[in-house]
């Protein structure tokens, strides 16, 4: 994309270099169904054996008491093993080789249970191979539906230092958007009622927690809270006055890494024989250690170690309990592949009705393999395609409409996928838009009129841009996106006035919140889709020609309940609908 690396996946050439790497090697890359067991269901377990690899038998060791199996060569000294059958050979055009496929079945457990596990493949004659390098996976056995109030929600992102500074005081002069402008979770509180006229009802604060940067993703204590952005107190009022009005409230949550400054870092990198030692990865004590993408300030976090993987559990449940009503958690990727389970049991545990999703920023299958780990995570493959086709016009509608059918058909129907336009690790829609405000309309008509939860990043609403792109020379610099909120004369009224609307609008209609969709007939150029629900139905609209179209759609509908133009116009004719759409302009019918 032109401003938006996808990940670790983002050229063909990285693409093919890890698909190739899971083909050739003894991969299992949590293939297991169902995803999220229910009490007492079998689970079916894949491993497959590339080419390059002669093996003929396969195990998978597991648990059910929280911890580790451990076994070799298919004996246990604690937990179960069981043997893996061979079920299939495929044939592997790039590989020019044969993969193996084994399979085996994991009793059924009762609720309240993470089975945990890990596999390995042998060849006659050679030592035990371990799948994905030894890699730990695990699942949490739970019966409780997901709570009904994330269906409707609609949620605010907020960067705690750049969106209201409170106390009547005034923004700071950072020399680069790298500084503190003096944002507070009391200022947050104060304009309270300026979220709640914009009408969203959740909202996302970025990490609180002590931290020496602007960003707050490398604290330094998950228990506290960062001094120049308040006290707890301070949040305590925030959560009162928000669950007051109506609105949950959800914290930025970043288990993966934390400051090279956190005490039990430098502890570690002081004394050889600190008992945080394990709390890290040294490679060579002290200086090289596993990092968040080889950034020194950000060492990783041993999450396979139970002390420290204990540690990141606690917060996550003093937080819940203190109040808040979920968590985004930041690159959920990082962290081991089994903590997810024990991450799910102790939120559901202490708050069963909390919402929790991940930013993976990786294609649609590694973001199903989350399923029954989190409620869901962010749609990063919707915002591709959001912006390909309304801001960079480099897909056609049709393109856009077919992609839309089998992302939907993709994923679980209880999988949440939040959709965003923008957010902090990006060029802002506006800017990626030139300034294009009519782009940014269409583009956020239709996020509103799809399944996922929208989210908003602070300043949309209002017209916020930002001065540079976020990459210059080479480099990332992010903070560019996250200029400070504007407020009073500096607003865009009109465009407030859509996204107000937009809002009411979402929230009003159950069709919006849980219909299906089922895409119209519709010319290259315009989109046309429709969402039902029980007896209610709303038809989306969009033209992004350059002139205006006329066109006709089969159905009762009577009214606009939005628009982007004042001139789109509807008329009944024989009991079909003639739409009149000009340039560039959309409409929900009802």
């Amino acid at each position: 994309m032109q401003d938006f690396i996808f990940g670790t996946l983002s050229d063909d050439s990285t693409r093919i270099m890890h698909q190739r790497a899971l083909w050739r090697g003894i991969t299992h890359y949590q293939s297991r169904s169902p995803l999220a067991p229910a009490p007492g269901q079998l689970v079916e377990v894949y491993l497959t054996v590339g080419p390059e690899q002669a093996c003929d038998h396969a195990w998978v060791y597991w648990s059910t008491d929280g911890l580790d199996p451990i076994g070799a060569s298919g004996k246990v000294q604690h937990g179960y093993v069981t043997a893996m059958e061979a079920v299939n050979t495929v044939w592997n055009v790039v590989e020019w080789g044969y993969q193996r496929r084994f399979r085996a079945t994991i009793p059924g457990q009762p609720a309240g249970t993470v089975v945990r596990y890990f596999m390995s493949a042998t060849a006659p004659g050679k030592s035990e191979q371990l799948a994905d390098n030894g890699k730990y996976y695990a699942w949490y056995v739970f019966d409780a539906p997901s709570p009904d109030w994330f269906s409707s929600a609609v949620v605010y992102q907020i960067f705690v230092d750049r969106f209201y500074h409170g106390d009547g005081g005034k923004w700071q002069n950072p020399k680069s958007p790298r500084g503190f402008y003096g944002g507070t979770i009391r200022g947050i509180t104060e304009k309270l009622d300026y979220l709640s006229d914009l009408g969203v009802n959740v909202l996302w604060l970025s990490p609180i927690f002590p931290s020496p940067s602007h960003h707050g993703y490398d604290a330094t204590d998950l228990f506290s809270i960062e001094p120049r952005l308040g006290t707890k107190e301070d949040l305590r009022i925030l959560l009162d006055s928000a669950h007051q009005g109506g609105m949950r409230v959800l914290l930025d949550f970043v288990p993966n890494h934390w400051s090279n400054l956190h005490p039990s870092f430098q502890e570690a990198i002081a004394n050889p024989r600190s008992p945080y030692m394990d709390w890290y990865t040294f490679r060579k004590w002290p200086d090289d250690y596993a990092t968040f993408f080889g950034v020194k300030t950000l060492p990783q976090i041993n999450l396979r170690y139970s002390p420290a993987r204990q540690h990141v559990l606690d917060a996550a449940v003093y937080w819940l309990e203190f109040g808040v009503d979920g968590y985004r958690v930041d690159y959920a990727l990082g962290p081991t592949a089994d903590f997810w389970a024990d991450f799910r049991r102790v939120t559901l545990n202490t708050r069963p009705d909390c919402w929790t999703f991940g930013e993976v920023v990786e294609p649609s299958d590694s973001q199903c393999k989350f399923h029954g780990l989190l409620n869901g995570c962010l749609d990063f493959m919707l915002l591709e395609a959001i912006r390909q086709t309304f801001t960079f016009h480099q897909w056609d509608t049709d393109r856009f409409l077919s992609f839309l059918d089998r992302h939907e058909a993709y994923f679980p129907a209880d999988f949440s996928r939040p959709s965003f336009l923008d957010n902090h690790d990006m060029n802002r829609y506006l800017w990626a838009a030139s300034g294009d405000k009519v782009s940014l309309k269409l583009a956020a008509m239709c996020q509103f009129s799809l399944a996922g939860q929208p989210v908003i990043y602070y300043g949309t609403e209002v017209g916020l841009s930002q001065g540079r792109d976020v990459r210059q020379d080479g480099r990332g610099l992010l903070e560019e996106a996250r200029l400070p909120m504007l407020w009073q004369e500096g607003q865009d009224l009109d465009l407030l006035a859509f996204y107000r609307k937009l809002i009411a609008l979402r929230l009003s209609e159950p069709a919006l919140q849980r219909g299906v969709r089922r895409s119209l007939t519709e010319p290259l150029g315009v989109i046309a889709y429709e969402r039902k629900y029980a007896d209610q139905s709303l038809a989306t609209v969009l033209n992004l020609l350059p002139e205006p179209h006329r066109l006709y759609l089969e159905g009762g509908w009577k009214t606009i309940a939005i628009s982007t133009d004042p001139n789109c116009k509807i008329e009944l004719s024989n009991g079909d609908v003639q739409v009149e759409l000009p340039p560039k302009s959309g409409m929900i019918l009802k």
